[in-house]
C-alpha cells in the first residue's frame, strides 16, 4: 500500500518557529493542504523561511484557517493511521505546536519515511526525489507539492509500506 505522506512548512527553523502550512497526500494520491492562521503567541518570523516557501505572514492572517480547524481536519483525515514525512524531528515539533495551541490530541502516528527504506534505497532516495521534483514541476517547498514528490519518489523506488 502506498504510504500517506505529510509535509509541514514553517515560519522558520529556530526556537519559536511554528507551522504555517500542512500538506497531506493520501494513499490514493488525493491532496489536502491547509494554510494555518497563527496563534496570537506565535510571533517568530524568519524572512529566509518565507523566501523558501513563499508564504507571507500577511497571507496567513488573511487566508489561513483557524488552527483548531486544521488540527480537527487532520485528525479526521488521518485518524489511527501512520503518516510519513522526511523531516521527522521538525515536523513532529511543528505538529506538536499546532495540537498544543488547538488544545487537541493528535490521532495519528508520525513516522520518518526512512523507516520504509533499506540501505540501497536510501542511497538512491535523494536523486530519485530530485528527478521527481523536476518531472512533476510542482512548486517546491509548498506542503502538498513536497508531500506529492515524496510519495512519487517512494513509488518509483518500488517500495512497499511496512
Amino acid at each position: 500500500m502506498t504510504p500517506i505522506i505529510i509535509d509541514v512548512e514553517a515560519s522558520g527553523f529556530g526556537k519559536g518557529s511554528y507551522p504555517v502550512e500542512v500538506g497531506v497526500v493520501l494513499s490514493d494520491g488525493s491532496r489536502h493542504c491547509y494554510l494555518i492562521a497563527p496563534a496570537r503567541s506565535w510571533q517568530h518570523w524568519d524572512d529566509a523561511a518565507e523566501a523558501v516557501h513563499g508564504i507571507s505572514r500577511e497571507a496567513l492572517l488573511s487566508y489561513g484557517r483557524p488552527l483548531q480547524d486544521v488540527a480537527w481536519r487532520l485528525n479526521e483525515l488521518l485518524r489511527d493511521k501512520t503518516v510519513y514525512c522526511d523531516a521527522w524531528s521538525f515536523d513532529m515539533s511543528w505538529l506538536g505546536k499546532l495540537y498544543d495551541a488547538a488544545n487537541m490530541h493528535q490521532t495519528f502516528r508520525l513516522a520518518d519515511i526512512a523507516e520504509l527504506l533499506d540501505e540501497e534505497q536510501r542511497g538512491r532516495w535523494h536523486d530519485t526525489k530530485q528527478r521527481v521534483a523536476e518531472e512533476l514541476g510542482l512548486q517546491r517547498h509548498r506542503a502538498s507539492g513536497d508531500a506529492k514528490i515524496l510519495q512519487e519518489a517512494w513509488r518509483r523506488l518500488g517500495l512497499r509500506a511496512a
